[in-house]
């Protein structure tokens, strides 16, 4: 935030005694050295790992409080499975926490699963959301349900798509639909100033000051 952003975007999975946390891989493999999933830990023991990196892992409620009063929070929302129904709990648990810290005007909820951009969308549809996709990869979930086939199935608020599949008539397409174009994830100086020539929305990155400073070069 001290470097420009206008928010942050995060992860969120609900770990096994039922509270929301701010997390990206579903186990501590790569960032803490231990083979256990956050779904399997509760809450107490996930506050006594330390990550290799440095830091420990925050609730959901914590995150949205170190973001201040008028950071812009994007969501995720990680869960694999594909049904409305499975996901209810997870959907429930970020959409109370929001709630709780009167933070839906700033909140911007994302997944890459259909069921719960759905489900959200019909329960709480004065927070925003949108949907996820990236290109086609082996050995990953049901191709179908990682791309923008859904969009006319679920009319989400906005679409974030992975940087690769931003071409002209692409967000041409998704903007004259309605939807707001965020993509991820680009540190790219000349791709920035392509992608805001495009058109899109938002940018998410890994350098924020990089983008203020190119986004303000190139205006549009």
């Amino acid at each position: 935030m001290a470097d420009g952003a206008d928010g942050i975007e995060l992860d969120v999975q609900r770990c096994k005694t039922g509270e929301m946390v701010v997390f990206h891989d579903e186990s501590l493999r790569r960032l803490a050295g231990r083979r256990e999933r956050i779904d399997e830990l509760s809450l107490a023991a996930l506050r006594e790992v330390r990550l290799l990196p440095g830091g420990e892992i925050p609730t959901l409620a914590e995150a949205i409080e170190a973001c201040g009063p008028l950071g812009l929070v994007n969501i995720e929302i990680k869960d694999s499975r594909m049904f409305p129904v499975e996901c209810a709990a997870l959907v429930a648990g970020v959409a109370d926490v929001v709630a709780r810290a009167t933070a839906g005007s700033r909140v911007l909820v994302s997944s890459f699963s259909p069921g719960i951009v759905w489900l959200w969308r019909r329960r709480f549809p004065d927070v925003p959301c949108g949907l996820l996709f990236e290109r086609p990869r082996p050995f990953c979930r049901p191709w179908p349900l990682r791309t923008d086939l859904v969009l006319p199935w679920l009319r989400p608020g906005a679409v974030h798509p992975e940087d690769s599949l931003c071409t002209r008539e692409r967000v041409t397409s998704w903007r004259q639909h309605g939807y707001a174009v965020n993509v991820w994830t680009v540190d790219d100086s000349r791709r920035m100033q392509a992608l805001a020539a495009l058109g899109v929305c938002s940018i998410i990155t890994n350098d924020p000051r990089k983008a203020l400073a190119v986004l303000r070069a190139n205006p549009g």
